[in-house]
């Protein structure tokens, strides 16, 4: 089963989803992981119904920071952005279905930080807050 889940995130790394940059979006942010040099922008449009309708990331970094990114747009696409903000460190991590080391949690979590500080308006979200 760990296979699958390797296999699913060389695949994302390799053929991200909603790669690139929106042109208007209404909530954008970047962040970086200053341990690995990792570095993640999530742009988002959110329209009058209060749907994310569209989304976009681009960055650079290792395959489970790009990967992770790929997946989560994939899975806001379309969403409510009050079911965006419920999204937690656990989902994320469950995405992956792999086992992630604590060197490597902060990759895995980048594009959530991103996602999280850009929906809030914030600089950075902190981290120890359950909430990100």
């Amino acid at each position: 089963m760990d296979d699958f889940y390797k296999e699913n995130i060389l695949d994302h790394y390799r053929h991200p989803r909603n790669a690139g940059t929106l042109e208007n979006p209404t909530h954008t942010h970047e962040s970086h992981n200053p341990l690995c040099g990792d570095v993640i922008r999530i742009d988002l449009h959110v329209n009058e119904d209060n749907i994310v309708d569209d989304v976009a990331f681009s960055g650079r970094g290792c395959a489970i920071s790009q990967a992770s990114a790929s997946m989560l747009t994939e899975l806001i696409k379309g969403q409510p952005l009050e079911e965006v903000k419920k999204i937690s460190k656990d989902d994320i991590l469950d995405m992956l279905g792999i086992e992630i080391g604590p060197v490597r949690l902060k990759c895995a979590l980048l594009s959530l930080k991103t996602l999280k500080a850009g929906i809030y308006g914030l600089e950075e979200p902190d981290e120890d807050d359950e909430d990100w």
